[in-house]
This record gives C-alpha cells, sequence and structure tokens, in this order.
C-alpha cells in the first residue's frame, strides 16, 4: 500500500499490517445515498491515504458490500486492508455469511472477519462451542479465505471483557477488537477506561467506532466533530473508523487526520469536564442505552439456530 503524505498510518496492533489511523465505515454507503455517489466516496477515499475499509454482512440487505466490491475494481483492492463481520452464531450460519460476502465485495480473501454485535453474554458461548461460528473462520482462515480474525460490539465493557475471557479459555487471541470510542463514552460505561487498556496490554489492534455515534454527539451542542474525531485519534487506537455519507463528511475527517497534532492532558481534561454532565446517563450513547443499533435483536434469524440441550 502507498502511503499518502496526509494521512497518518498505525499498526495494527500485533499483525505486522499498518493501517490508516480513519477507516471508512461501510454501513453509511448504502442507507440514504446512491451508488454513484457511494462508489465516488471509496475511491477518493482510497486516493485521499485511507486505507482501512470497515463493512458487514448485514449492512442495508448486502448493497454495503456490494457497492464497496463495485468501488474497489480497477486496481483498489490492492491498495486497501479490507474487513466485513458476520453475525451467524454456528460454523454453518457464519460459514455461509462469509462466503456470501466474498462474493458481494469482489475478492477471494478478505483481511480481517470479525463476530458482529458480541452484545449478549451468551453470544461468546455460542461461537466458541463445538459447531460454533469460530470454528467457520479457523477454516476460511486455512483456506485462505481470510487472513485475521476479531469481534465487535457496542453494548457493554463487561460483554467486550466476557468475550475475552471466554476466547482465552478456548487458547484464542484475537488479532483486533472494534468497540466504542468517544468522548462521551470515558463518563458511562466506559469502554476507554475498561477494555482498552487490556488490548494494549495484548497487542490486540483496537479498531474505535461510534466517535461522533451517527451525529447524536453532535447534537448535544458541546463538542465539535473535528473535537469528536481527535479525542478518538488521541486514544491508542489503530484506526478510528467514521461513517461517510458525503464528499463534505469525507473532507471533514481527512482534515481532522491532517491537522491532528495530539491532545496534551490538559485538552483532554476539557473535553471531558465539558461532556461530563450531559454523558452521566449514556444519553447520547443510544447504542449503550436502546436496542436502536442492535441489529441482530431485531433480526434474531441473522444468528443461525439456537443450539439444542
Amino acid at each position: 500500500m502507498v502511503e499518502h503524505p496526509d494521512m497518518l498510518y498505525r499498526p495494527l496492533g500485533r499483525t505486522g499490517e499498518t493501517v490508516s489511523a480513519i477507516g471508512l465505515g461501510g454501513y453509511h454507503l448504502a442507507e440514504q445515498i446512491d451508488e454513484r455517489l457511494a462508489l465516488r466516496i471509496v475511491r477518493e477515499a482510497v486516493d485521499r491515504g485511507v486505507t482501512f475499509m470497515d463493512n458487514c454482512w448485514d449492512y442495508n440487505d448486502g448493497a454495503s458490500e456490494l457497492r464497496m466490491g463495485k468501488a474497489l475494481r480497477d486496481g483498489y483492492r490492492d491498495r486497501v486492508f479490507l474487513m466485513t463481520k458476520i453475525d451467524g452464531r454456528s460454523r454453518k450460519d457464519a460459514a455461509a455469511q462469509l462466503d456470501e460476502s466474498l462474493r458481494r465485495l469482489q475478492t477471494d480473501r478478505i483481511d480481517l472477519v470479525q463476530h458482529h454485535e458480541i452484545i449478549r453474554y451468551e453470544d461468546p458461548h455460542r461461537i466458541f462451542r463445538e459447531g460454533g461460528a469460530h470454528e467457520a473462520l479457523l477454516e476460511a482462515r486455512d483456506a485462505g479465505k481470510l487472513r485475521f480474525m476479531g469481534f465487535t460490539g457496542h453494548k457493554d465493557p463487561h460483554i467486550h471483557l466476557h468475550m475475552l475471557d471466554v476466547a482465552a479459555g478456548h487458547g484464542v487471541e484475537f488479532d483486533a477488537v472494534q468497540l466504542p470510542l468517544n468522548v462521551m463514552d470515558a463518563h458511562y460505561r466506559s469502554f476507554e477506561h475498561m477494555v482498552l487498556p487490556r488490548l494494549v496490554a495484548g497487542g490486540v489492534g483496537v479498531l474505535g467506532m461510534k466517535s461522533l455515534a451517527s451525529g447524536v454527539i453532535l447534537e448535544s451542542g458541546l463538542v465539535t466533530a473535528t473535537e469528536c474525531l481527535q479525542y478518538a485519534l488521541n486514544l491508542p487506537t489503530s484506526v478510528v473508523i467514521t461513517g461517510i455519507d458525503s464528499l463534505e463528511n469525507l473532507e471533514q475527517a481527512l482534515e481532522a487526520v491532517r491537522t491532528f497534532r495530539g491532545l496534551d492532558e490538559e485538552q483532554v481534561g476539557e473535553l471531558r469536564a465539558r461532556t461530563a454532565t450531559a454523558a452521566g446517563g449514556g444519553e447520547f450513547e443510544p447504542f449503550k442505552t436502546t436496542s436502536v443499533h442492535d441489529g441482530t435483536a431485531r433480526n434474531p434469524e441473522w444468528l443461525g439456530a439456537e443450539p439444542e440441550g
């Protein structure tokens, strides 16, 4: 991958890979914009130095993966680190979803595949049981369909820690973990305080998400988009994934990286003090306090059949 002079690049944990500090979120590529704009956003991002591409099997009924697959043709695929996620909790369902993602993304190998929406305490046990989804990822890795493995979740830091514990009990160390990291998180059920130190200590690639909470944090009127992005960039993240649905939002994210010089303790303290009262009840992090963002709760069939007995 050719590095762009205006982009910041960071190691992805202990994988040996280097990725752009800003990653392009896949969900918004098919939520409210047309395909032509979506393809332009992806290619413009890559041309401007963004190498990390985020996606998921369930985003917009597969349209997000289909659009990204089209955008990454004509040599663009070789210029990015491609990630997607699967929801299936059984080996059968996970394998089928992964193969569908490969077809949509028009590639024979995905760089990072993650177990998506680990938001229930039973999720890790379903994934790591005999016949569970992790067997599918191991088989896919052996077959050359993926390179690295991880998981995502947005509900509660205790569940992230539980997933790490269950995985460790099965001898598994994830290559990357995706988690909410933003100025409000520091005050309420904090992934930054509870999960981030463990990931850093273990050399796990840290994929920050929900730095703006789809714009909800901006509705507080307390912080700007640039402050939100740079707060997340200031944490020990490998990449901060942000949803982009316009060329203006892409420029905003690129400018946040270009002007980032690091925040000192006083600047971080001021941002936290400014948001402390508003953040205390989780109002501006609805992914923690409601089921609005829980796609697998609204569509339990994505998880597959419950294990018997």
